[in-house]
């Protein structure tokens, strides 16, 4: 059996749109956002202005903006790659 990729989670800079920020997480090198349709893939490049969270901050942060805490296991795996 293999352990679950690690999840990394991250808060952007706030914003007038999200004054509590954005909650990303990097999973496998893969950064993704939390979007109203869930997980979006932005790509391999942390945004620099992010900044770490714990995992208990971002559940706090899903708690203040009214998001499920079942997202954070949610976070998209890559793709397995075959040789």
């Amino acid at each position: 059996m293999t352990r679950p990729d690690a999840v990394r989670f991250l808060r952007t800079e706030p914003t007038m749109a999200f004054p509590d920020g954005r909650l990303l997480a990097i999973r496998a090198g893969e950064v993704h956002v939390l979007a109203p349709d869930g997980w979006v893939h932005l790509g391999r490049v942390k945004p620099p202005s992010a900044d770490y969270l714990s995992r208990e901050s971002a559940e706090d942060w899903c708690e203040r903006e009214g998001w499920p805490l079942d997202l954070l296991n949610e976070v998209p795996a890559p793709p397995s790659r075959r040789l």
